[in-house]
């Protein structure tokens, strides 16, 4: 049971948004609570990035807005007051020491995202935060236009100024991530952008990837097409699963392709195998290979230039007999064969659905909050930050610096907007 008091701002989620916003706004002089409905706070964030947890990333400001397409205009201004240097030198002070790795990515040295969820949580408690687990949120209260109350879903009311509603995406929903947040805004007049998977793997058509199945491959390039149409590549590595496809440079991308396919598009994916080489240097291996394998099977000499497990799959797209000596493979053949390894095509139909995504695209409308102050431009008294918004990036520490972010802001204007109605 929460004491009956009347808390300055209700902080309703604690993920690294929410923990962000309740340290902030506690530190700026507000009586504040932070209600967790789950046992514990930062669930989500303590399994995130294989459990190392990816803060942030060390581009610049122009390629750090542009992860997140369009809608990463919003974040200009919260960038502009809390960005990464500001953040990394925040968990500094909170003994949360950093390493930038591949691709710009930056982790805790220790590599321990539980780690950073300790820390959090010890900061908000020095700061004066009051959290409450176990302490499920139903709904909002408004009246003549203004946050008054949240009511809990055991029928508590707890009166306020101020609302911070950080409760993250309806992914990895066993860490409490259920969308709740969405509906409450929802119901108080907030207009939703339709909720769909990001970060999320992809089921393709025929049997190429069942046969493939646990296979993982690096230093390929990913090439994507929309109605015959190519959209984007992107080099790096995807793994084939019993369903489609997955694997960093699958997920980073899937967000444009399940957009794609909602809206009608035949999506195709064209896998080049040898990007390293262009048709003409494949076609001398080729012709090399087979010179040199005489008499050899053709299984043979595919062994040097594919994973076992991919023979088959080859010799059967290509119409190559894997028992055929590499002296008799036609120059037809050889075509097939170098067509294959640069254009191996899989259709997309459909992607897993929005809880197995590490990421929720659509949520909050971004045009119904002030990008300055993260407050409802429809409910005064009300804020929002994190993935409950319309955010959503790929992976490099994008949202995870968006979600402290947003927090730093929220948190900060929430306070001094209860001094102001005082």
């Amino acid at each position: 049971m929460i004491e009956n008091q009347i808390y300055d701002v209700v902080v309703i989620g604690a993920g690294p948004a929410g923990m962000m916003a309740a340290g902030q706004a506690a530190l700026a002089g507000g009586r504040v609570i932070l209600l967790e409905k789950t046992d514990a706070p930062g669930k989500k964030l303590s399994i995130t990035g294989k459990r190392r947890c990816n803060l942030t990333n060390s581009a610049d400001l122009p390629a750090f807005l542009n992860h997140f397409g369009l809608n990463g205009r919003f974040l200009h201004q919260a960038f502009g007051r809390f960005f990464r240097d500001d953040l990394l030198e925040f968990f500094e002070t909170i003994g949360v020491h950093t390493e930038t790795e591949r691709g710009g990515r930056i982790f805790p040295s220790n590599g321990d995202a539980a780690f950073i969820t300790k820390q959090l949580s010890q900061w908000t408690h020095e700061a004066g935060v009051r959290t409450a687990l176990h302490s499920p949120v139903n709904h909002l209260i408004v009246k003549n236009g203004n946050i008054t109350e949240v009511g809990m879903r055991d029928k508590q009311i707890i009166p306020t100024k101020a609302v911070i509603l950080c409760t993250g995406g309806s992914t990895f929903t066993g860490t409490g991530s259920t969308g709740d947040g969405y509906y409450m805004a929802q119901a108080v007049g907030h207009t939703l952008v339709p909720l769909r998977p990001a970060l999320v793997p992809l089921k393709t058509a025929g049997s190429t990837a069942q046969r493939l199945q646990g296979l993982s491959l690096r230093n390929i390039r990913f090439n994507v097409f929309f109605d015959q149409k190519k959209k984007f590549d992107a080099f790096g590595e995807m793994l084939f699963t019993h369903f489609g496809i997955s694997g960093p440079v699958v997920l980073s991308h899937s967000g444009k392709i399940v957009d794609a396919l909602r809206s009608g598009k035949h999506v195709t994916i064209s896998i080049d195998l040898k990007p390293a080489l262009d048709e003409k240097k494949l076609d001398a291996r080729l012709l090399r290979e087979l010179d040199q394998g005489g008499k050899q099977h053709v299984r043979t000499m595919l062994k040097r230039l594919l994973p076992s497990k991919m023979i088959a799959v080859c010799a059967g797209h290509t119409k190559i007999p894997l028992a055929r000596p590499c002296h008799q493979v036609t120059a037809q053949d050889r075509r097939r064969l170098l067509t294959w390894l640069k254009d191996l095509r899989l259709q997309v139909t459909d992607s897993l659905p929005l809880e197995a995504g590490m990421v929720t695209m659509g949520g909050v409308s971004l045009k119904e909050v002030n990008p300055r102050t993260m407050m409802s431009k429809i409910v005064n008294g009300l804020f929002f930050a994190g993935e409950v918004l319309d955010l959503a990036a790929d992976t490099g520490g994008f949202n995870l610096q968006a979600a402290f972010s947003t927090g730093w802001v929220a948190g900060q204007n929430a306070a001094s907007h209860t001094f102001s109605e005082k």
